[in-house]
């Protein structure tokens, strides 16, 4: 698992459980649960019976006479939105227009990763079996990672497919002088019209 991937979930499961037990405390407060089941409430509670509200009155209208709190107010949501919208780009996968490859005489070059990516793809569909394919090329254009698609032809086995498809990733290794080259491959089976029996 990509050290990102384990941060969103991490951040996302905090920020769910945070979520959770305030929803909770709200739900308890406003259905009058502590009174009913004899329960004591969190110490500095607001919301402890139906009939009180999250925010008392007084701090609803305590800053509003000021000149400063609607600014103030409009520029933190406006800064939460955009902070939400930067990560929730960040999470696109990002797919380098070049890729750095290593020649013969080990210096480093750069090719255009639609090239690369339709050279893998051909020499996918060569392979026995294979109905269609498409190669994608994403992350750091030094260190990138390849996922693949395959949609096998009716009665295709995938061991059949796993020999070829090593073969072609190794190649596109090779060719680009990489150490590794990480790869995700998406199986299918191409559908077919049924058959009418007579």
């Amino acid at each position: 698992m990509r050290d990102h991937t384990k941060t969103n979930r991490t951040v996302l499961a905090l920020l769910g459980l945070v979520l959770l037990g305030g929803g909770l405390l709200v739900l308890a407060g406003g259905a009058d649960i502590y009174r009913r089941w004899n329960l004591v409430p969190p110490a500095g509670w607001p919301l402890t019976a139906s009939r009180n509200v999250l925010i008392p009155p007084a701090d609803q209208t305590r800053w509003t006479d000021m000149s400063w709190w609607w600014p103030a107010s409009i520029a933190a949501l406006a800064l939460l939105m955009l902070l939400a919208l930067a990560w929730l780009l960040s999470q696109r996968r990002r797919l380098p227009r070049q890729l750095t490859v290593a020649d013969s005489s080990e210096e480093a070059v750069t090719i255009s990763n639609h090239a690369l990516s339709d050279a893998l793809t051909s020499d996918l569909n060569m392979l026995s079996g294979v109905r269609g394919s498409r190669a994608l090329f994403y992350g750091p254009h030094t260190h990138p990672q390849a996922r693949i698609s395959l949609t096998l032809s009716t009665g295709t086995s995938p061991e059949q497919t796993l020999a070829g498809l090593y073969d072609a990733v190794e190649r596109a290794r090779r060719s680009a002088g990489w150490d590794n080259l990480p790869t995700r491959v998406d199986l299918s089976i191409a559908r077919h019209s049924p058959h009418r029996v007579e």
